[in-house]
């Protein structure tokens, strides 16, 4: 039996209709600015060349401004108006962290651009009391954080999104959509201004008006979109809402009656969290590969910390172990502010874990204990930061090697096979190339396939005394459509004894033109350099 048939899909939808006024009051009331008249503000934004006003605080509605008015207009109707540019990407990113902090209630949210939020509660809304508890409980936290929002409760988005621009508080019961929006202007369903008009005008001024007619009729003459939202609207099926993040394998939380805000209390949450992890995952058979922590704070923000491992952790000392090294590397310390009322822990990547014989091989625990290190290393500095190198199947010098996550290629690593070294010769290529050839200056060399006399890089005149060479090294044309040239290499050494790995880009009155057509001298660069 699948869980949509036992639990009715509950849906709440959120509204907040002045965010781009409340995101600048809150950053003047943050900053110590806050207003002491209140004058009426606006946002304006510009649109077909005019600037209009994209949101509006309570003062300014009640001097009869709205939304999509031009700015012109709204001064004359008030001079001390307080005008602010839009900033959509400060909202996006205000509506982003609000999204972050219903996690606490949900972890299925997703974005209603550009000011709502759609969170799946079902099943989930008994943890708080009720759908009318959780719906109380969020408007008025978000309230307190100085956001303007609107909110209700369908069996559909669409239903609960209408019935937030609205009546917010509406808390509709499964199979009551239809009735609850019956009284609805045809507005309300969002569909835009052409179809809301030509509504209109064919006299079908409410939802209920809409419904009343065939489903036939409605779509073709406003098409099968417009028929699929009434649809939806009226709770008749629905589309699925998409989460901003993927739902974790296993997530343990806790909650505090008395905000947190040390470190050592922060430690012992995580450690027992971990604990909880652990044992969850271990009745399956699973390890952890990608942890993450999250800490809401009681002002609103959310800070999350991630930690990925090479192999499935199945130890909660280890997890601990990892967040700890996490925790201490963080360039932006953990800032409680006012104290954590939630820690959540969850693992958001596990595999099945392989057993192996650890006692009798010693090669395992070796790759172990590495595996670990890696871990540890990664934790403190960035996964990205802890490579291995992979040989690849190429003779292209700079493509030969390949720089891998050490965490998650540590396996490959370990069973690569490089090409054997020749005893007691110098070796064919050093061992580290520049990330880009760099130029030489080569006043002459023998042609047409000889090596320089000397030349100059970085300034500084090198002066050859011995050469080994040339290893002629063709592109692969049927990668690179013949671009590219031919390269002949030479190992150098000069009058001090460094050595060189130089090579001349193309062959003489072959590869190389002039803008005539003509022959003309090849480049020269240095690849590497021999210890």
């Amino acid at each position: 039996m699948s869980a949509s048939s036992v639990n009715p899909r509950r849906i709440l939808s959120l509204w907040l209709p002045r965010l781009p006024i409340d995101r600048i009051q809150r950053f003047f009331n943050s900053a110590g600015l806050g207003k002491a008249n209140p004058e009426p503000s606006i946002v304006v934004i510009k649109d077909n060349n005019a600037l209009v006003i994209h949101a509006l605080d309570e003062a300014a509605e009640r001097l009869g401004l709205y939304i999509g008015q031009p700015l012109a207009n709204a001064r004359a109707m008030c001079p001390d108006l307080r005008v602010f540019d839009a900033d959509t990407v400060a909202d996006a990113k205000t509506l982003s962290d609000i999204a972050d902090w219903c996690d606490r209630f949900t972890p299925l949210v997703a974005l209603d651009p550009p000011h709502g939020l759609f969170l799946d509660i079902t099943g989930c809304a008994h943890l708080f009391g009720g759908e009318a508890a959780l719906l109380r409980t969020l408007v008025r936290a978000l309230g307190r954080q100085g956001f303007a929002v609107s909110a209700a409760i369908a069996g559909t988005s669409i239903c609960a999104r209408t019935l937030t621009r609205q009546a917010s508080g509406t808390i509709v019961a499964d199979g009551g959509e239809a009735e609850a929006i019956r009284s609805f202007p045809v507005s309300a369903l969002g569909a835009g201004e052409a179809i809301t008009t030509g509504l209109r005008r064919a006299g079908l001024k409410t939802i209920g008006d809409v419904a009343s007619r065939a489903p036939g009729e409605i779509t073709a003459r406003f098409g099968a979109r417009f028929s699929t939202l009434l649809a939806y609207a009226l709770g008749q099926g629905d589309a699925p809402i998409s989460p901003r993040k993927p739902l974790p394998d296993y997530i343990v939380e806790k909650r505090f009656a008395e905000p947190i805000a040390t470190d050592t209390m922060i430690a012992m949450t995580l450690s027992r969290l971990a604990d909880t992890l652990i044992a969850s995952m271990e009745k399956q058979g699973k390890g952890a590969r990608r942890l993450e922590a999250a800490f809401f704070r009681t002002d609103g923000v959310v800070r999350t910390i991630t930690v990925e491992t090479g192999r499935p952790v199945t130890r909660s000392a280890v997890v601990d172990r990892l967040f700890r090294e996490r925790l201490d590397a963080l360039a932006d310390p953990l800032d409680p502010g006012f104290g954590f009322d939630m820690v959540r822990l969850s693992a958001s990547r596990t595999e099945i874990v392989v057993q192996e014989q650890r006692d009798l091989d010693a090669h395992v625990h070796d790759n172990d204990e590495l595996a670990a290190l890696i871990d540890r290393i990664a934790a403190r500095i960035g996964g990205k930061r802890v490579v291995v190198h992979l040989p690849q199947d190429t003779h292209i010098p700079e493509s030969a090697v390949l720089a891998a996550s050490g965490q998650h290629h540590l396996a490959a690593a370990m069973q690569a096979e490089w090409p054997a070294r020749v005893a007691c010769e110098p070796p064919l290529r050093p061992l580290r190339l520049f990330d880009k050839p760099e130029p030489i200056k080569v006043p002459f060399a023998t042609v047409p396939d000889g090596p320089p006399h000397q030349f100059t890089w970085r300034r500084a005149l090198h002066a050859v005394v011995r050469v080994e060479g040339p290893e002629r090294i063709a592109m692969e044309w049927w990668r690179q459509d013949g671009k590219q040239l031919t390269r002949d290499y030479f190992r150098i050494e000069d009058a001090e004894g460094l050595r060189f790995w130089i090579f001349r880009d193309g062959l003489y009155e072959g590869e190389v033109f002039d803008g005539d057509g003509k022959p003309a001298s090849p480049g020269w660069y240095v690849h590497g350099l021999f210890a």
